[in-house]
Formats: C-alpha cells, structure tokens, sequence
C-alpha cells in the first residue's frame, strides 16, 4: 500500500493539485460550477441588451436613461470588484460565490417586474453588485482549482460569455416569437433570475471551499478533507511548516494592503495584469456599442434580422474563446495577448480608414477581425494572467483590484467614446481607439512575466521561506 502523502503547507497542497495531468469526476462538476457564475454575469449583461430597444419604447427612457441602465454594472464593478476580493480573502472562496447569487435573483426579479425607470435601475444595482462580486472571487478559485499544467484552461471563461451573450439573444428569438410584444425585456432579465437559482442550489449542493485558502488559513484537516472530497486525493495531515504557522497567525490580507501588489516581484505582475484587463474592457465595451448598427446595416433592421446578426458576430466571439485556452497554452497568456492586441489595432485603424468607403461584405470582415483577436487574446487574458500571478493570500485582493481597474474601462468605453463619435465622427473614433490595444502590446512586449511560463507563486513563496530557514554552513 502506497504511502499517503503528507500536507504540511499551503505549497504542499498546490503540489498536489498540480500533480494532476487531468480534471475528472466531482472535480471537473465543479469546475463548471463556477464558470456557470461567469456564464450568469455575461448571461444578465445580455438580458438587457437584447430588450432594451423594446424596453426603451414602452417605458418612454431618454437617452441619458438608457446610458445609465447600460453602464450601472461595470460601474457599480469599480467598488464590488476588491469587495469581493476582501470577502474571498477573509471568508472563503465559496460563500461570496453564493451571496452573489441571491443578489442576482433579487436583480433579475426586481427589473422583471419594474413599472418605471427608478425600479428597472435598482434592479441593475443589484445585478452588478452580483457581477462585481462573483467575476473577482470565480477566477480566484479556478486558479486554485486547475493544476498549473491546465493553466489555459481559466480563459474559456471568455467563450463562455460569448456563449451566454448568443444564448439570451436566442431565448429573445423565441421570446419575440410567442408573441409577448413589448413586454420581452421583461422575459429576458427575468430569465437571468432562473438561471441564477439553478446555480445557486447547484452550488451550494457540490462546491467545496478550496484546499489552498484553507491551508492559507492553517486549516490543514479541512484542506486535506477537501483534496479528497473534490480531487480523490488521500493525504495526511503532517506537522505544520514555518510558513503555514506564519500563515495562520498573520492578520487577514485586506484592503489597506492593496499596496502589497504594487511592490516588488508583484509590481510588474499588476501593471501587466491591469493594463491588459483594462484595454481589453475598454476597446470592447467601445466597440461593442457600435457591433449592433452594423448588424442593422448588414442583416436588416428587423428585431429578428438584428438579433441573428448579433448572434452571428457572437459566434466569432465564442471560436476566439476558445482559441483563446490554445494560444495561452503555446505562446503564454502575455505573447498571447500581445498578438490580440496588435490584431485589435491593425482591425481598428482599418475600420477608421475604410469605414463607409468599403462594400458591406468586406466591412463585415473587420469586426469580424476585432472580435477574434479580442476574444483570442486580451479578452481572455486579462482576468486570467491576474488570477495566477499571485500567491493564495492575496489572489483574490489581486483579481478584484484588477478586476475595478477593468470596470473602469468598461465605463470609459460606454461613456466617453460615444462623446468622442459625437465630435470626431465614426471613422475617426475608431481611429483613436486604436491608441488603446497599441498601449497594451507596447505593455505585453516590455513586462516579461507570465505565469504559465514559471512556477506556481505558493511553491515559490513555501521554497523561499524553506531556504530561509535553513542556517547557513557559516554559522554553524
């Protein structure tokens, strides 16, 4: 009979997890839990997009109404991102996960049954409250969840957006063909108040809090508990090292130690992390309010033309999703993202110079173009590279400090673009886009870090603290 292996530390259980060459069984269940949360957070960001022209006739909103609905998540998202990340941080992983949730249901529920603006605007609080929370806590624990090996994994998160972004327009499809009229705004945001119960019962059914934070914590009995139960891991418990002893004495990670990440080793990470989760945010949120106009121009000015055209671009969204776990596996997340943002650019400066002076077909292909390289590259990449850049003790803090420096580009591209399209006009705001993605592949190509490249931080961080302990020969 083999020996069991023994859990002394925090790099003890990231050895183990791994040590896997594959995720199967509960593990893999589970794994998908959490990316349901980033399939819900796209999934209601979609809800009201696709009724919002019906939703915008029936309840007379102005435009400043319509700007406010569209942009209360990502920028409720600035606050609720570290939020979360404090909450992961001090609590768990998991219980976070589950309070967005019931915030979503309350959401989705709220705006469903609105009989004004006032109300329908509440109901969108409550449904970036969710968002902000779940994004920053769900890439924590995935990275903790996957071995270091299946690393590229963490950027699917991006097809599933696209995946729920395409699933909501195809329920407005079918919405729109019973006949509920005006009211299919109302089916589409209530219909992310369904999901978000399954998911809720789901996960409180099958998630487990996670073997690295409990281990984090000193909490070595439950960690080991939780190998077995999700992985079919058999440890021990060992005696706990010098650095899970510090560990577990040490004061909660929380945000008056945000400048933790902007030193040392962590300061590079940061700045690649954030300034890619920020152009990323940026160049889509921006274009993406122009991606239906050409919908209209190319499919028709039909609701059922116009959704099909958005699915249509969706579609492409999806297929860099995917590419996007591939590309991070072979060339890294930052060569990777790289590569996207140049791609993004060379789309964009393309579209500022042809724009209305191509035929629609060709025009077609450049936001076509856009979308792979985004999803294929940067889009994915910025939530990813942040989730393992860091050690277990501020992961989360780092993932949500990232994560509200994303949602504020998100806000810019909502907001000041279209005041840039009013001034300069279409081409020309595509054109200083394109400033955006340039800054991020100047970042990618100067900041050499990446994290499928190098070891696990925790193991770093238990080896180091090993050495440390060790007396020199000298002193002897």
């Amino acid at each position: 009979m083999a020996q069991r292996p023994s859990v002394r530390s925090i790099a003890d259980v990231v050895a183990l997890i791994d040590g896997l060459g594959k995720i199967t069984g509960r593990a893999q269940i589970i794994w998908f839990l959490v990316f349901g949360g980033l399939f819900l957070d796209a999934y209601s960001n979609a809800a009201l997009s696709a009724g919002l022209g019906p939703m915008t006739t029936q309840m007379e909103l102005t435009s400043t109404q319509v700007s406010i609905l569209t942009a209360t998540a990502p920028a409720l998202a600035i606050i609720f991102n570290p939020l979360g990340g404090w909450l992961a941080t001090r609590i768990g992983r998991v219980p976070p996960l589950l309070i967005a949730k019931v915030f979503a249901i309350a959401g989705g529920l709220l705006a469903a049954l609105a009989g004004g603006f006032t109300v329908v605007w509440l109901g969108r609080v409550l449904v970036g409250v969710a968002y902000g929370i779940d994004f920053a806590v769900a890439m924590a624990l995935l990275a903790e969840y996957t071995p270091a090996k299946l690393g590229g994994r963490l950027n699917l998160w991006q097809a599933v957006w696209y995946v729920a972004t395409t699933s909501n327009l195809a329920l407005a499809l079918v919405f729109f063909n019973l006949d509920v009229g005006a009211d299919i705004w109302r089916w589409s945001v209530g219909s992310a108040a369904v999901v978000a119960v399954a998911l809720l019962l789901s996960q409180a059914l099958m998630l487990k809090e996670s073997p690295t934070w409990l281990a984090s914590k000193g909490r070595l009995d439950e960690s080991v508990a939780n190998l077995d139960r999700i992985y079919g891991i058999k440890a021990v418990v060992g005696t706990p090292d010098a650095m899970t002893r510090t560990a577990a004495d040490a004061p909660v990670i929380g945000f008056r130690h945000t400048g933790l990440l902007f030193k040392g080793e962590y300061l590079p990470r940061t700045v690649l992390a954030s300034v890619i989760s920020l152009g990323q945010s940026m160049q889509y949120f921006a274009v993406g309010w122009y991606l239906p106009l050409i919908s209209l121009t190319i499919f028709g000015e039909s609701f059922e033309k116009a959704t099909v055209g958005s699915m249509v671009f969706n579609a492409f969204g999806i297929a860099g999703g995917l590419l996007s776990a591939y590309f991070g596996r072979r060339l890294g997340l930052r060569l990777s993202s790289a590569a996207g943002f140049a791609g993004v650019f060379v789309a964009l400066v393309a579209m500022g110079l042809t724009f209305e002076k191509v035929p629609t077909a060709v025009a077609f292909l450049l936001p076509v173009l856009f979308i792979l390289c985004h999803s294929a590259g940067p889009g994915a990449n910025g939530k990813s590279i942040a989730a393992l850049s860091y050690t277990s003790d501020v992961r989360a803090l780092g993932t949500g400090v990232t994560g509200m420096i994303g949602s504020f580009g998100s806000v810019a591209g909502l907001y000041l673009f279209p005041q840039v399209k009013d001034s300069l006009g279409l081409a020309d705001t595509f054109l200083t886009l394109s400033v955006v993605p340039l800054l991020g592949l100047i970042t990618c190509l100067v900041i050499k870090w990446d994290p499928t490249k190098a070891a696990s931080p925790d193991e770093v961080a238990g080896q180091d603290l090993d050495a440390s302990a060790v007396p020199s020969v000298a002193a002897r």
